[in-house]
């Protein structure tokens, strides 16, 4: 076998291999002697037909299906020879395609990138530090609470906070308009749920009332057709009920599955689960100023075909999180292309780390995490039970500790500055960096 490599780009390989004809029909006559022992031919016994009758009837597919399985075969061998790693499938051309002759072909295909991984010293990390105080638990109880809060109904005129059951018939220049009106709709004052205007013009309304409103809808409105035009609601208050905070007694507190210690005891629970989310929320911070600290002190070019890849990996998420009748090839590529790109990027970075430092899985590290999340169960025991009997759990488990070993090597390196914060900024969710 006869093989030469050419690069027509950075990570784009172009491979003629050169396959001998002796082992083109060595074979074919392989397939065609399989054949001959089962192959059913009028006239003959099974397995007694002539080679000659075999060859006439069978052999072009034969040939055919050597061809494609020489051509997979000798790729492989052929990048092993040559210390080549393909990143994604070749494109085959055939050049001599001819019976009796040698078989050449000629594959395309991209290789992963090599390069070796550093910068750890040019990487900045904040980390911040909080504890949590018993504010912070006072105004996680309040949060609760209004997250169960129940409606009654009142006899007075509405106030922001109230929820009003209304009826409501939207036009705009005197017509009617798709989803302008509704019956029996739910809505609670200051929700800031519908256009502005709307809701504070219902602030004292009295049930049985018909109000109405002239809102204005605004000018970046989702509906073209209806930004930036006034509107008239004809609104029907069919009654009015106030917010009722729920009492901090034994019946709130079982709702989230504390049956005994009464206060004391729920402030607990309450504590534990805000320390695991503080925890949470500053490790996930410093993993990803480590891994922007990465991207930016290692750039890479990677295949296109693994970009490729992961944005089909992407469209079949947002299909599966959206729901609708979408095909994920109707979603546009460019959609996850830069996404697709840092997934990419940052796998291959971090895999470079990986085996530069020699990292393993630290089993310890990998059953403390598992049973932190099962902290979270009523019956922990049985959950960290059922992750160990889960090979796919465990791989994932495997996977998120190897990359917070892969953080902490770089911290070891990195210029680390310590920040104090209160609890809510530490958990206060990064905010996206706006479009220009």
């Amino acid at each position: 076998m006869q093989v030469s490599v050419e690069s027509t780009s950075a990570l784009e390989r172009r491979m003629t291999v050169g396959v001998p004809v002796e082992r083109i029909e060595t074979e074919v006559n392989k397939r065609l002697q399989q054949t001959a022992r089962r192959a059913k031919v009028p006239g003959f016994r099974p397995g007694k037909v002539p080679m000659s009758v075999i060859r006439q009837r069978y052999e072009d597919a034969a040939r055919q299906e050597a061809l494609g399985d020489l051509i997979q075969s000798t790729f492989y061998e052929a990048v092993v020879e040559q210390k080549l790693n393909p990143a994604g499938a070749p494109a085959v051309e055939p050049k001599s395609f001819e019976k009796g002759k040698d078989l050449e072909y000629v594959a395309t295909f991209e290789v992963f990138p090599e390069f070796t991984v550093g910068g750890f010293e040019s990487i900045a990390i904040e980390r911040l530090q909080a504890d949590v105080a018993d504010s912070d638990v006072d105004n996680m109880l309040e949060i609760l609470r209004k997250q169960n809060t129940r409606f009654e109904t009142v006899e007075r005129a509405a106030e922001n906070g109230d929820q009003l059951n209304i009826d409501f018939v939207g036009k705009v220049d005197g017509e009617a308009f798709a989803g302008g009106s509704a019956k029996g709709t739910q809505l609670v004052l200051g929700s800031g749920r519908m256009i502005p205007g709307f809701e504070d013009a219902l602030v004292g309304a009295k049930a049985g009332e018909e109000r109405v409103i002239t809102p204005t809808f605004p000018e970046d409105y989702q509906n073209l057709d209806l930004a930036g035009k006034a509107a008239e609601f004809t609104v029907t208050v069919n009654s009015i009920s106030a917010p009722q905070l729920p009492e901090l007694n034994d019946d709130f507190f079982a709702l989230f599955g504390v049956k005994e210690g009464g206060m004391e005891g729920f402030r607990a629970e309450v504590r534990k689960n805000m320390e695991r989310e503080l925890r949470q929320a500053i490790k996930s911070k410093v993993k990803n100023q480590v891994m922007d600290g990465l991207l930016a002190a290692n750039p890479i070019e990677v295949p296109k075909a693994l970009i490729s890849n992961e944005v089909d990996r992407l469209r079949v998420q947002a299909v599966q999180q959206f729901g609708g009748n979408l095909k994920p090839e109707q979603l546009p590529a460019e959609l996850f292309d830069e996404q697709a790109k840092r997934r990419v990027v940052l796998g291959l970075v971090v895999a470079e780390v990986v085996k530069q430092t020699e990292l393993k899985p630290d089993e310890a590290r990998i059953r403390a995490m598992i049973e932190e999340m099962a902290s979270a169960y009523q019956e922990p025991e049985q959950v960290v039970a059922w992750y160990y009997k889960n090979d796919q759990q465990m791989n994932e488990v495997r996977s998120v500790v190897l990359e917070e070993q892969v953080v902490d090597t770089v911290l070891q390196k990195a210029n680390v500055t310590d920040k104090a914060v209160s609890y809510e900024e530490a958990v206060k969710p990064v905010e996206a960096p706006q479009a220009a």
